[in-house]
């Protein structure tokens, strides 16, 4: 567990300070650019490149 200095400072070993997990919030925004990305590829495509 971390400590806290008398100075409020908080010491972490490293493997506590990597220990964060992504949240949901990280998977939506990778799935809403991916789509977003897709979407402007698409229109893109759609209007120079469709004959």
């Amino acid at each position: 567990m971390a400590t806290t200095r008398p100075d409020h400072q908080i010491v972490e070993t490293a493997t506590e300070a990597r220990a964060g997990e992504p949240g949901p919030s990280v998977a939506a925004l990778l799935a809403i650019s991916t789509g977003l990305a897709i979407l402007i590829l698409a229109v893109i495509w759609f209007v120079f490149f469709r004959t």
